[in-house]
């Protein structure tokens, strides 16, 4: 069987996939805050928690996302990269 090896990432591409990841999690994360501020009678904070929790699940999984690929291009540059077979 041949062999596949990847030896760098496309750091961008990378960090815009761990930003839709991080969106999905953060509207999760905001939503969850949404029905608690709602319990507690406090809708401005769900409101807030909502919107805090989606920008900020993008901009740590775009930050997140780009540092990976830049340590897995150093670290697979050393010792090389992952190896698939097809």
């Amino acid at each position: 069987m041949p062999e596949i090896e990847i030896k760098k990432l496309n750091i961008m591409s990378v960090a815009k996939l761990y930003a839709v990841f991080g969106a999905i999690f953060g509207l999760i994360y905001g939503i969850l805050i949404m029905i608690v501020g709602s319990a507690i009678g406090q809708g401005a904070l769900g409101v807030v928690g909502l919107i805090l929790g989606l920008i900020g699940g993008i901009v740590c999984g775009l930050i997140g996302g780009a540092i990976g690929a830049l340590i897995y291009n150093l670290i697979a540059g050393w010792v090389g990269g992952i190896k698939f077979e097809s």
